[in-house]
């Protein structure tokens, strides 16, 4: 009975987030106070426990990134970045669109993703302005390059970070295996946008005289401030790209970069501050307690041994069941806790594949439905919920659904190509 009901405030929890009836702030503590009082989740399970509880490693990655974007913010370098941008682009709206996207998809590759959006989220806003172009088609076509380019590498995206850690794989066995499919992606991605936002692509050169006469390092406002700041910068992207080999979790680097930055900039608390997006945070880890509420009364787990029963010794198939199943699963839940739930599965059933090669396939269709899934909904991954949140307190709101009809068709696609990939690749050939 009580796994019944969770199950039930979980799917009304989440139909709520999707039609935005109610606040999704709302709507996530509201679903932890009726899992609190049927008694499946406890102050325990929601705040210790590394299963089923809050990821602190993400909140707390989240905050130091926001306040370091945040102090950023003041030296003027994303207008800068703006106006390169749209210099680069001359005016032709989709050519912008290709160059933020991008960008957005390398830089993904080596920076985790909410990390990525929280950084380009701002140019795009500014350079979106100065061309008077809608923001909204900028921004959802970001996050999904966003969470594409991060499918590359073991540290683009937490669910890679996760897979790496406990498959033990490398940082080359990613790149060897996951980028070849992800520039294939990529490459698709932007022929289909110039098809799913064709009504962004408004004719902008018309202020494009106004742009090439912005002389792009006025907009610095204290070039010393900004020496200091990039220097930080710089030193925490390489922090995040060594964190395994120096031993400090990306969480640390985030709060210990944002640290250094509030001191070499002398912001005070009330500034850097205002720059959270507390909101955001808090729907974070009411979404990680509900979440671990499922995996309490043993929902994941019952799925996860009914899919091994089902597959037998059918690698092939438990391949693609991996690879689609994490995408559809992923896509209405964020896909940190639902990787964190998943991999004890998939390593029990990779402990019976006789085939090295064979076993790591499993491991790679689960990495590349969990990233590429995340595109699915507007809550299936950390940096949509992020850039949501970010766009809704810059005057442009996305709803649920303007994001997820765009985001389906790209994960459809996407997930087609990447069961060819996993076929060709591991069983074919």
């Amino acid at each position: 009975m009580t796994t019944a009901l969770t199950v039930i405030v979980f799917l009304v929890a989440f139909v709520l987030i999707a039609t935005e009836r109610v606040h999704r702030v709302a709507a996530a503590l509201g679903g932890v106070a009726v899992m609190v009082l049927l008694g499946v989740v406890d102050s325990h399970s929601a705040f210790f426990n590394e299963k089923t509880g809050v990821d602190w490693n993400v909140i707390f990655l989240l905050l130091g990134m926001m306040i370091t974007v945040g102090v950023l913010k003041h030296t003027g370098v994303f207008d800068y970045l703006a106006i390169w941008a749209a210099k680069r682009s001359r005016g032709r709206s989709f050519r912008l669109m290709v160059i933020l996207v991008l960008l957005t998809a390398v830089v993904s590759a080596f920076l985790d993703s909410v990390t990525v959006m929280l950084l380009v989220a701002p140019v795009t806003l500014a350079v979106c302005q100065r061309l008077r172009l809608p923001v909204v088609p900028f921004l959802i076509a970001e996050v999904l390059a966003a969470n594409i380019g991060g499918t590359a590498t073991l540290i683009g995206d937490p669910p890679n970070i996760m897979i790496g850690s406990r498959a033990g794989l490398s940082f080359a066995d990613f790149l060897l295996n996951l980028a070849p499919i992800t520039v294939v992606l990529l490459a698709v991605f932007i022929a289909m946008c110039r098809v799913l936002f064709r009504k962004a692509f408004l004719d902008a050169e018309e202020h494009m005289a106004e742009v090439m006469e912005l002389d792009g390092k006025e907009t610095i406002h204290d070039h010393h401030l900004l020496r200091r700041c990039l220097i930080v910068t710089g030193a925490v992207v390489i922090a995040f790209i060594l964190h395994g080999a120096i031993g400090i979790d990306p969480a640390f680097v985030g709060l210990l970069g944002a640290g250094l930055m509030v001191l070499v900039s002398g912001t005070t608390a009330k500034q850097f501050l205002q720059e959270v997006d507390w909101s955001t945070l808090v729907f974070f880890m009411g979404l990680f307690v509900m979440v671990g509420g499922l995996v309490d009364v043993g929902v994941v787990d019952t799925l996860g041994r009914a899919a091994i029963d089902l597959v037998g010794d059918d690698y092939l198939l438990a391949a693609v069941g991996l690879l689609v199943g994490s995408a559809v699963v992923g896509g209405m839940i964020d896909t940190i806790p639902f990787v964190a739930t998943t991999m004890p599965i998939v390593e029990e059933l990779v402990a019976t594949v006789p085939d090295p090669g064979t076993s790591r396939a499993l491991w790679w269709s689960l990495a590349l439905g969990a990233d590429l899934g995340g595109n699915a909904t507007a809550i299936g991954a950390s940096a949509n919920v992020v850039a949501i949140g970010w766009a809704a307190r810059s005057g442009h709101p996305i709803s649920f659904w303007e994001f997820t009809k765009y985001g389906l068709a790209v994960t459809s696609v996407t997930i087609a190509l990447s069961v060819l990939y996993v076929w060709l690749r591991y069983f074919a050939l």
